[in-house]
């Protein structure tokens, strides 16, 4: 780029957990950010399940060079051990961060497209040279075009829920029945929700953390006075195996293990029966206004009042069509990312940690980071998003041994994609049966959740959902 070029910020999409450390990571380099956010606050995406709790504590979803921008305002971390609900994440932690960062996050701005200034995806003469080019829609619905040196997008996957459907596609009915149908963990402390839920029949679609969180919730709804007749049919594609609760006592995150055993719990306890091999094909009404789902094989489930669809998430590439990205065909991740990441081979522990290379792409000084970069994998820590904002913002200062360096270890085994519930949380902190569990974006494992920002989540890793460590 030339030398007016390097004078313009460094663009950050989402102000969620990875977008405030890219943000943090870039003004240590020196290097001005501004970040753009969909929602009205910090942390949206994190806001929407803020009733979940993250498996991941608080010493494992503070950013290092955030907590050293927060020092001088007399910001103390909370108890390094405790672990954080995505409400306490976003009020305790990422607001006050944005706060600091002040004038360089800027609210209601919806990030419509991305571009090289003057040239579309076609053309490549002097490609590298010129600007990027960001147009945003403000919240009056008024248009602006932003100039920038560098791109990182942050806007997580929360607001893109994959469907029931066991192709990828929507199932027969599904768009129909929406008024049935969540694509998130509920929150059953409130009043109105636990009432859609309390004395139904509800079936549970997923067999990640967050569809975890779930039945465990659910069962706790069905031992309340409250809650009788409450029941869930849990929906697998796939079979049960040993592996199919997580990683137990063997979990190196102990809540991220717990919520495996309160699924398992669900099951044994009789407040849920398990329905395996079953890819959903059609919704259809029966003649009391409940939902029968239908498998491909034909088979035919018994009614149901509700349904709960946590078939994980996916990352929303509409605005980044101009831009010459290299992602892998069956992930969305970047290719070089994608083999590490695999869910067919990797657990959270074991995906190696990455940066600025493996995060690359064809067009020069554009990444993908925090749960966005792991397309449809559902196996995202919130510190492997601060290790990769930390290795791109050291990239585009300049310091390629910084940003080639590994700075990061990961808590191996137990169950990816979504949320941490407690059997016995501490005094002062509220009840499992109240706070659910899993992060988005952050911390642990992650369903989650966006901030498009678009809105972050990144942090799939709650629930979203992704623990998002994004319900």
């Amino acid at each position: 780029m030339n030398a007016s070029t390097d004078t313009l910020p460094v663009v950050v999409i989402g102000a969620g957990p990875t977008g405030l450390a890219a943000a943090a990571r870039l003004l240590e380099r020196g290097v001005q950010p501004l970040v753009l956010e969909a929602g009205p606050s910090a942390a949206t995406a994190v806001r929407a399940w803020s009733h979940v709790r993250l498996f991941s504590p608080w010493s494992e979803v503070v950013d290092p060079a955030a907590e050293k921008l927060l020092a001088p305002t007399g910001w103390v971390r909370p108890d390094g051990s405790a672990h954080p609900s995505g409400g306490d994440w976003a009020d305790r932690y990422l607001q006050p961060l944005a706060d600091v960062l002040g004038e360089k996050v800027r609210y209601h701005a919806t990030v419509t497209g991305v571009s090289r200034s003057g040239r579309d995806r076609i053309v490549d003469a002097d490609r590298a040279e010129q600007p990027f080019v960001l147009h945003c829609t403000r919240a009056d619905g008024t248009e602006e075009r932003i100039h920038a040196r560098a791109v990182i997008d942050a806007s997580g996957t929360w607001s893109t829920p994959g469907p029931a459907g066991g192709s990828g596609l929507p199932a027969l009915g599904e768009r129909a029945a929406a008024h049935r149908i969540s694509y998130r963990i509920p929150d059953l402390r409130d009043p109105a929700v636990r009432a859609r839920y309390a004395g139904k029949h509800t079936a549970v679609v997923g067999t990640g953390a967050s569809a975890f969180t779930a039945l465990a919730g659910l069962a706790d709804l069905a031992r309340a006075e409250d809650g009788t007749g409450t029941h869930a049919t849990w929906i697998l594609r796939r079979g049960l195996s040993g592996s199919t609760f997580g990683g137990g006592d063997a979990d190196q995150l102990p809540a991220r293990g717990a919520l495996g055993r309160a699924a398992r719990d669900a099951v044994d306890g009789g407040y849920a029966n398990a329905v395996t091999g079953f890819r959903t094909d059609a919704f259809e009404p029966d003649g009391d206004g409940r939902l029968v789902l239908v498998g491909e094989d034909g088979r035919r489930l018994d009614p149901v009042d509700e349904v709960i669809v946590l078939t994980g998430l996916r990352p929303d590439l509409s605005f980044l069509g101009e831009l010459r990205l290299g992602l892998d065909e069956r992930l969305q991740a970047p290719v070089a990312l994608a083999p590490l990441i695999d869910p067919n081979q990797h657990s959270c522990g074991t995906v190696h940690p990455h940066g600025a290379a493996e995060l690359s792409h064809p067009e020069k000084d554009v990444y993908l980071v925090g749960m966005k970069s792991y397309g449809r994998a559902p196996t995202f820590l919130a510190m492997t998003g601060y290790e990769q904002v930390r290795s791109v913002a050291a990239h585009l200062a300049g310091d390629r041994e910084a940003a080639e360096r590994v700075e990061l270890t990961l808590p191996e085994t137990g169950v990816c994609g979504g949320a941490g519930l407690y059997d016995e949380p501490a005094a002062d902190e509220p009840a499992a049966g109240e706070a659910g569990a899993g992060e988005a974006g952050a911390g642990g494992c992650c369903d989650q959740p966006p901030s498009q920002g678009r809105a972050e989540d990144d942090s799939r890793c709650a629930p979203q959902p992704r623990g998002a460590d994004a319900p």
